[in-house]
């Protein structure tokens, strides 16, 4: 086997399920309802209540690699609890396990200094704040990420940011309290040596929320992706997060985790889908049987079932991987699972609509919001055509 499941991951996968069953598919209904009735950009109560109870029992910064601070899994550990999180749009948060806060958390773990760590990760740990990273810019193409434009100026004993950011996740979350902006400190430096990385609190002078942005012309509030403006926005030189020229360097250590946790999540909204598709199937009529006993049906059933399976074994082994080598050294199994993943949820989430009619198209089953944003994946931390660009070259080069 890929993983022998060791006492301590079957007993989390146990109480992460049952946690999931007895509290979170039950809270998504009223969560729904309060987007529909109060305010959409605040946070439902029932969420911080949640939140609560998944501390008192442990089950809290699950991704957290770090032992000192957390249970200390490993990725291939830390995969079917992240996938049992992503079966529920809510999930992730209730366990302080959302991004991007759990990339956010990880730069601050391995780039900070211990003043920005106290001052940042220990309330993100905490749950206390939520967080944004600001690289992705409307007036270049991001997936290179040398393209930044936004301009990061030393002033004294300051810095002073100038630049326009979108689709920047938790943009609008009431609770937002510190951005990690990715900029230019030096444009005549070399290639990958000219960003870098600063933390900017919130609430600074300068920082305007142009618009908020919605994918697929959904919100996602509360946490909402946002469009925004740095006006000579102004901040310490000790913001700085391991010094200037690091920050392509820090985004790439950063994106290893946000993809693959992006993936394991996936796994479990398919999961979903197939469940929801199958329960659909054996339901209703049409012409004279159950939808199931339709022999198209009945195939597209069994291509999810493969798929998903292929997927998760795929996720597993870069996981694997990361464990024993490093991101850097799993780059192509990242890549790979990057481009799979999206792809094949994509794929079942639609035969589910499919099966689900009229109402797979609609906000009833949740199917359309989950379509939604694992398209929208397809683009976040990079296009398939960039991962599908690594994994060409790393494979031509065995044959040199």
């Amino acid at each position: 086997m890929l993983m022998e499941t060791t006492a301590r991951v079957e007993e989390l996968r146990g109480k992460v399920t049952a946690f999931m069953e007895a509290h979170v598919y039950p809270a998504e209904p009223v969560y729904a309802r309060h987007l529909d009735q109060v305010d959409r950009w605040t946070v439902p109560p029932i969420m911080e209540e949640m939140k609560k109870k998944a501390e008192a029992e442990g089950l809290w910064n699950l991704f957290m690699p770090d032992a000192s601070l957390a249970l200390g899994l490993s990725n291939l550990e830390y995969a079917p609890l992240c996938e049992i999180m992503g079966r529920s749009p809510i999930g992730p948060e209730v366990f302080n396990c959302s991004a991007p806060d759990t990339g956010n958390m990880e730069v601050l773990l391995h780039y900070g200094s211990a003043a920005q760590k106290e001052k940042w990760l220990t309330p993100l740990m905490r749950g206390e704040i939520r967080s944004a990273f600001c690289m992705t810019e409307p007036d270049v193409a991001s997936s290179d990420a040398t393209n930044v434009r936004t301009s990061i100026v030393r002033d004294g004993d300051d810095y002073v940011i100038n630049g326009r950011k979108w689709w920047i996740t938790n943009g609008k979350h009431p609770y937002l309290k510190i951005l990690i902006v990715m900029g230019k400190t030096d444009p005549d430096a070399a290639k990958h040596k000219q960003q870098s990385q600063i933390l900017v609190p919130a609430d600074t002078p300068g920082i305007t929320i142009v618009r908020p942005l919605t994918l697929f012309g959904y919100d996602d509030a509360p946490h909402g992706h946002a469009e925004l403006k740095f006006e000579n926005v102004r901040v310490p030189a000790e913001n700085i997060v391991l010094g200037e020229g690091r920050g392509f360097e820090i985004a790439q250590g950063r994106l290893g985790p946000g993809r693959i946790h992006h993936c394991m999540r996936l796994i479990g909204v398919a999961e979903r889908a197939l469940e929801a598709m199958c329960a659909r199937a054996r339901s209703r009529e049409t012409f004279g049987k159950v939808i199931a006993d339709h022999q198209t049906v009945r195939a597209d059933i069994a291509k999810s079932r493969m798929e998903i399976e292929q997927a998760r074994l795929l996720v597993l082994k870069a996981a694997a991987m990361m464990d024993k080598v490093g991101a850097k050294e799993a780059r192509a199994e990242i890549a790979m699972i990057k481009v799979v993943v999206p792809n094949m949820a994509q794929t079942v989430i639609d035969r589910s609509m499919q099966i689900h009619g009229a109402g797979g198209f609609s906000g009833d089953f949740g199917l359309a919001a989950s379509w939604a944003g694992t398209r929208g994946l397809r683009m976040a931390d990079g296009p398939d055509a960039v991962h599908s660009e690594t994994i060409a070259k790393l494979e031509l080069r065995k044959y040199n």
